[in-house]
């Protein structure tokens, strides 16, 4: 039986974990949407992307992020070919990086629409960043921000 892992350990009343492993395959996905906006952008096609991640975001801060398409495609194509998880995790610090996520990728948006491409690079630039972080060194930043506030909140 898998245990919940430290330091993104189970809140109280959290029955169930999720793969650490899912959040990161996410992460790369995310990646490469991110990078060919920033490749794209301010061209429409960008923006539709980034407007897609921003859709996949809001669904993984909403609905949670064991319920997005990346996470279907994680459970479905790779899951199956991996060992059991050594730990599970919480699924709440990951679902506050979503958020952390649909932030930068609405002010991407609205900086590309607006016509401010600066604003809209630069913020597709730290959410690039970011899931890269998660993608390569499994290091959540997003993660990290939610235990830091849920410390000094306490």
């Amino acid at each position: 039986m898998s245990t919940i892992s430290h330091p993104r350990a189970a809140s109280p009343g959290t029955t169930a974990g999720i793969d650490p492993r899912g959040p990161q395959f996410a992460a790369a996905l995310t990646s490469v949407v991110l990078a060919a906006v920033l490749l794209l952008a301010p061209h429409p096609v960008g923006v539709a992307l980034l407007a897609l991640q921003a859709v996949l975001f809001a669904v993984g801060a909403g609905l949670g992020v064991q319920r997005t398409p990346y996470a279907w495609l994680f459970r479905t194509l790779v899951r199956p070919q991996l060992d059991p998880p050594s730990d599970l995790e919480d699924p709440a610090p990951p679902r506050f990086a979503q958020v952390v996520g649909l932030t930068f990728a609405v002010v991407g948006l609205l900086g590309f629409l607006s016509g401010a491409t600066v604003v809209g690079l630069v913020a597709t630039g730290f959410a690039l960043a970011a899931a890269l972080l998660n993608a390569v060194f499994a290091f959540c930043l997003g993660c990290e921000m939610y235990l830091l506030i849920k410390r000094f909140a306490h």
